[in-house]
């Protein structure tokens, strides 16, 4: 099948089931805009088969992509607020939430400034690929998939590789400020 072949067919199933499909992927991932994303990552699959239009049912073949991709993307989803809550119960009692809000201490300022310095050592230090991964998600702003595609890795992969560079972030700042020792409390 011809380059152009493969571009009718693909152009043609988008007509036939995008909206349909979107729809679907919305009200699993309640969000339209990742609903867009995850379709737009389903044809991206699709249109890397040799020969997609040779599917028994293209159809049923798109929408269980698309599910497999939304399933993944409920789960970082979770892991993502799982760490935000983790985060949240190693914030210290009364300290704002802000550290450069007006009523920050200097001490608090200093503090925050010395926890930064340990998180660049912590990044500085990490395996190429985990650096790599954390510093496209976190600096760049990249999704999982598009770090995937980047690094050609799985997004599983990826996964792993954010997850170990914040253990190693939080393992880092665990030794140089001991919980007695926290140098942002005020």
């Amino acid at each position: 099948m011809s380059d152009e072949d493969k571009n009718r067919f693909l152009a043609t199933m988008v007509d036939e089931h995008g909206t349909a499909l979107e729809k679907y992927l919305s009200r699993k991932l309640d969000s339209p805009d990742d609903a867009a994303e995850v379709a737009q990552e389903a044809y991206l699959r699709l249109h890397r088969l040799e020969a997609p239009q040779e599917l028994d049912n293209a159809r049923a073949f798109l929408f269980q992509v698309a599910t497999n991709l939304a399933v993944d993307q409920l789960r970082r989803r979770s892991l993502h607020f799982r760490f935000l809550k983790t985060e949240k119960a190693y914030s210290v009692e009364g300290e704002p939430q802000d550290l450069n809000a007006a009523t920050a201490s200097p001490e608090q300022i200093i503090g925050a400034r010395q926890k930064l310095r340990a998180i660049y050592r912590a990044v500085d230090d990490m395996p190429v690929k985990v650096k790599q991964a954390f510093l496209l998600h976190r600096r760049s702003g990249m999704s999982y998939n598009d770090i995937a595609e980047e690094m050609q890795v799985s997004v599983s992969s990826v996964e792993k590789y954010i997850l170990q560079a914040l253990k190693l972030c939080r393992a880092r700042l665990s030794a140089a400020f001991p919980p007695d020792d926290d140098p942002t409390e005020g």
